[in-house]
């Protein structure tokens, strides 16, 4: 858990529902592997419901509006691959959750290297049940378009107990460089030595341009462990660096947002109408960013990277977010 300093006005939209985490991507590929399992031809889709934990009973909260962040592992602007098959990964996928009792965002990171259940598509596209493999590979049947972000949108659904999301936004690598660079660069501290994959992010304080965001958000081979949740560690540090250089730009001049997301537009899908965009604006403009939470657990290393929750603190990650007692 860490939590972050408050950010208000209309950096919070901005920077965490346009910006934060198709910033934070996690792009690497070592190896990626998924175990077929033969169903009903349909997959589940868990509907959110009352719970009860030690006598309490729990239930879904009415209060929130919850919008899921899918970072792509792909440059170019998004197009249909023409298929039920794409292949891209769902390398960031974070839930942004707008609590409007509390005025404050909570972001859920979820590793995408998770191993979970998650729908199929047949060549037909119809279902042909599920496939349990890293969460990754939830966008990678269907088109690539609205189809597949529905397919994690029903896997995260289904791993959190059913909860509801209400909107989705998928975004490509090429805003990464857009966004970075349209702040002016984002000071970060680096602690990883990346001499061997990219010689100028040198240890120490420094300022990212261009390439170089994407190289210390993404890569994790060749630096340290190479584990998942080493680099999210590196991309929370990049998230409090954006929001800074986001700030003293947008007081040097409010316009920049507007052209920045004018830039980035073509790399980006949603299901989230443009009017509405601008009421969630409006309702959300004042509160406060509060935690950056990932669901614990234990990484392991087979033919690819798996990561296993811990189910009991998913259990009460899931009911602290979601749920309130009756």
């Amino acid at each position: 858990m860490n939590k972050q300093k408050p950010v208000k006005g209309i950096a919070i939209f901005c920077v965490v529902l346009v910006l934060v985490l198709v910033i934070v991507y996690s792009g690497l590929r070592i190896l990626e592997s998924t175990v077929f399992n033969s169903s009903d031809g349909s997959s589940q889709n868990n509907t959110s419901k009352t719970i009860t934990r030690d006598g309490i009973d729990y239930f879904p909260r009415q209060d929130i509006t919850v919008l899921m962040l899918i970072g792509i592992d792909r440059y170019g602007q998004l197009e249909s691959s023409g298929f039920y098959r794409n292949d891209s990964s769902a390398d960031v996928v974070a839930l942004l959750i707008f609590d409007e009792k509390s005025e404050q965002c909570n972001v859920l990171y979820l590793n995408r290297d998770t191993m979970l259940e998650m729908p199929a598509l047949g060549i037909t596209g119809r279902r042909a049940g599920t496939y349990y493999g890293q969460l990754a590979l939830s966008y990678s049947y269907g088109s690539g378009l609205e189809d597949s972000a529905e397919l994690t949108r029903e896997t995260v659904s289904n791993f959190l107990y059913g909860i509801n999301i209400d909107y989705y936004a998928v975004m490509t690598m090429d805003a990464i460089t857009i966004l970075n660079d349209a702040v002016g660069g984002v000071k970060v501290n680096v602690t990883d030595d990346f001499s061997e994959v990219d010689p100028t992010i040198t240890m120490g304080e420094i300022t990212l341009q261009g390439e170089q965001a994407i190289n210390f958000v993404r890569l994790r081979r060749g630096l340290g462990d190479q584990l998942n949740i080493s680099r999210i560690e590196r991309q929370k540090e990049y998230i409090k660096g954006f929001v800074e250089a986001f700030r003293a730009k947008k007081e040097e001049s409010s316009s920049f947002v507007l052209s920045a997301h004018s830039e980035v537009s073509p790399y980006v899908l949603s299901d989230c109408p443009v009017n509405t965009i601008s009421v969630l604006m409006d309702r959300f403009a004042d509160y406060e960013l509060a935690e950056i939470v990932s669901p614990e657990g234990e990484s392991v290393l087979t033919d690819f990277y798996e990561f296993h929750v811990d189910e009991e603190k998913l259990d009460e990650l899931i009911l602290r977010l979601f749920y309130a007692p009756k």
